[in-house]
């Protein structure tokens, strides 16, 4: 991993917009602080697209596409979308009602199966508010054990279920897409790019595991300081690192980004 000055500026004029993780990334601790909140207006001002592309719920989404300065948001891990237009705010789903309903029954035979075979796990404070996934909380109002994440994963994979894990929470889903492949298909929809200028002249941000495929896909990927935690989850790291942690560590980013355009 690089340190941010060694970020080119042809690199950064390149660029046509920001996808960021939000857990750990955009928020510190779960909190939005000052910094990283004026950083998104930093590249609204700048005419650079920013979008959200986190493992959080829909719900989630709806709420930040609504409210922030973002051209949308790519919310449960790519699976489901939500852009602003001129009636409000619009839902994008890759799956219909009546195969949407079939995963979640298939979602909540899986939670019975964990909750049986895994007593210690709860669900997060959030699951009632997804659709595609259901998420276990791991880090953050609760502290599992490796062994005890292990278990689940393994109730997950034998219920044909694929999983990710972020900095705070184990997520368990049917559906096939990832934080890259979501992210691409919502900037080919909504931002008008073919995919591979989309991997080419968007930047990634983010810290955990289930941002492994966006570091692998985007040419140009940034950590924050705390993704060093996150390195063995990590085929491939980040190519850039921020000094600091968390918000401050994205508004670093962001800050080092647009003095070099």
């Amino acid at each position: 991993m690089l340190a941010l000055t060694s970020l080119e500026p042809e690199e950064a004029r390149r660029l046509r917009g920001v996808l960021f993780d939000l857990d750990d990334t955009f928020l510190s601790h779960g909190l939005l602080s000052r910094a990283a909140y004026g950083a998104l207006w930093d590249l609204k001002d700048a005419g650079l697209a920013a979008v959200p592309v986190t493992g959080r719920p829909s719900d989630w989404g709806q709420m930040l596409a609504r409210q922030w300065p973002v051209a949308g948001c790519v919310t449960e891990n790519g699976a489901v979308h939500f852009v602003r237009d001129a009636g409000g705010v619009r839902r994008l789903d890759a799956c219909d009602d009546v195969e949407r309903a079939r995963r979640r029954a298939r979602l909540a035979s899986l939670v019975e199966r964990v909750r049986q075979s895994v007593p210690e796990a709860t669900l997060t404070q959030d699951a009632h508010m997804r659709s595609s996934d259901v998420t276990w909380d791991v880090a953050e109002r609760a502290q599992l054990s490796a062994d005890v994440v292990r278990r689940i994963v393994r109730e997950i994979e034998a219920a044909g279920a694929r999983w990710s894990q972020s900095s705070v929470h184990l997520h368990a889903t049917f559906d096939l897409d990832d934080k890259a492949s979501g992210a691409v298909r919502f900037c080919v929809r909504e931002l008008g790019d073919d995919a591979g200028a989309v991997l080419a002249r968007y930047a990634f941000v983010g810290d955990s595991g289930n941002d492994a495929p966006c570091f692998s896909a985007f040419r140009t990927t940034f950590g924050v300081a705390n993704v060093r935690a996150s390195l063995g989850r990590l085929g491939v790291t980040p190519r850039y690192v921020a000094p600091s942690t968390a918000g401050e560590g994205f508004a670093e980013i962001v800050a080092a980004l647009l003095s070099r355009r």
